[in-house]
């Protein structure tokens, strides 16, 4: 059978391709996110009195003639409108881009998936795509992307932002003859959700599955991708974790992608609790906090409050007993690695010999001291999104954790001496590579 992968298997380019400018995307609009004109915020008095009768929400598209004779009636606004235009145009048209790209992205996928399933790449399949490792990992990478788009865009861009945003492209580049036909199923996508970053701020209804669901993906594909992130291990991670305490670890990547999926299925959430028990007994037995892109941080005990499957699969996660046991346990973990690690580091220890007949040893300290840095790190970090009401459950487990012998000063010197221990084992590594001319 032809490598997936292959540079003359179509399947496999169109996906991998697809999935390369998902990432690219995601990366984008975190950039962009940096860059958002204050202006568009219309956070001080002097801003609102000066610029909102020419920055407008989406309710310009009920009476646009409305608005643009308003500023046409008046030479100081057209003149305020235009000055603005100028200034403004180039970071509009980049967002707008960016923007536009999610939109097209998913339109993208769907038309993959309906190839595939019309038989349009010869010999393939869903069911023998998601067969290969490398096909089903591409895959679910792709829905899982699209829903980190969508959660970036929500998070990064305020509703009433992007809303003012994209009505202000539209008036500004409506009288060009290559003005985007897309814009319409643009501002369709990221109209406002109601969901807002800040504190205090209410979770909106059937948030965020209703805004996942605004552009239909195929209910197959998506049951299938759950299917095979919930029994299979996608990235052959379990491998390089034995220990049995390290499962979730290992699984941790295509956790956090099982978590962006699940809300293109919400009534596996709301209502099928054998699945959701076997969801949280393989990803989340011992972790509640988990990174689902990049430092995109995410309490389950929060995520999961209004979907009943899903809160009672996590009860004995979040039972008490059990999160002081995991924390303790940890805790007394960070100071045990830290004099281990410490010795290891002292001079003349780690010499090219030693490292190579302990290799096995010194591969389960370094794992473990990971493993327990990264437990830490998520189960006492403050920022994550979906947080509403500043949840007093969350506060109560974190401090439950916190107060079972955590060391903050251990934490972060466990982390800096593994960092040098790492390096210690590379350098070796690589000198015993150039030694024998293996790479």
């Amino acid at each position: 059978m032809v490598d997936f992968l292959a540079e003359n298997n179509a399947c496999g380019q169109t996906i991998l391709k697809l999935v390369s400018r998902g990432n690219a995307i995601v990366a984008e609009l975190l950039r962009l996110s940096e860059f958002v004109p204050p202006v568009f915020k219309l956070e001080s008095r002097e801003e609102r009195e000066k610029y909102a009768e020419i920055l407008a929400d989406f309710s310009y598209f009920k009476g646009p003639d409305y608005y643009e004779h308003k500023i046409d009636s008046r030479p100081e606004l057209q003149d305020l409108d235009e000055e603005f235009r100028e200034n403004h145009l180039e970071i509009l048209t980049r967002f707008y881009k960016a923007f536009e790209s999610v939109h097209k992205y998913v339109v993208d996928l769907n038309r993959f998936l309906e190839d595939l399933d019309e038989g349009v790449f010869i010999q393939q399949t869903l069911d023998s795509v998601l067969l290969n490792g490398d096909g089903k990992q591409l895959m679910c990478e792709s829905l899982y992307l699209y829903g980190v788009m969508l959660l970036v865009i929500d998070m990064k861009f305020e509703s009433d932002v992007r809303e003012r945003m994209l009505v202000s492209y539209h008036r500004y580049c409506a009288a060009r003859a290559d003005v985007d036909s897309n814009l319409d199923d643009v501002c369709k996508l990221l109209r406002s959700t109601g969901f807002s970053v800040v504190p205090g701020a209410k979770r909106p209804a059937k948030y965020p599955e209703d805004y996942f669901s605004r552009i239909e993906i195929s209910k197959t594909f998506v049951d299938m991708l759950i299917g095979r992130l919930r029994s299979d291990d996608v990235y052959n991670q379990i491998s390089g974790y034995p220990l049995p305490e390290h499962r979730s670890t290992a699984l941790a990547t295509q956790a956090s992608m099982l978590f962006v999926i699940l809300y293109f299925a919400p009534e596996i959430l709301h209502s099928q609790q054998a699945k959701m028990r076997e969801i949280v007994d393989k990803h989340f037995p011992d972790n509640w906090v988990i990174s689902i892109y990049m430092g995109i941080v995410v309490n389950l005990v929060e995520a999961w409050e209004p979907y009943k499957a899903a809160r009672t699969a996590l009860n004995n996660t979040l039972d008490s007993n059990n999160i002081k046991t995991l924390a303790t346990k940890t805790n007394a973990k960070v100071q045990h690695l830290n004099k281990e690690v410490l010795n290891y580091l002292k001079e003349g220890f780690l010499v090219d010999e030693y490292v190579l007949d302990n290799i096995p040893k010194l591969m389960n300290c370094m794992r473990d001291c990971n493993v327990a840095l990264r437990w830490l790190m998520l189960h006492t970090c403050d920022g994550t999104i979906l947080s509403f009401d500043s949840f007093k459950r969350c506060r109560a487990i974190k401090e439950l954790v916190t107060t079972a012998g955590y060391s903050p000063r251990a934490v972060f010197e466990l982390l800096l001496n593994t960092a040098q221990f790492e390096l210690n084992l590379k350098e070796v590594r690589e000198r015993d590579s150039k030694k024998h001319g293996t790479s």
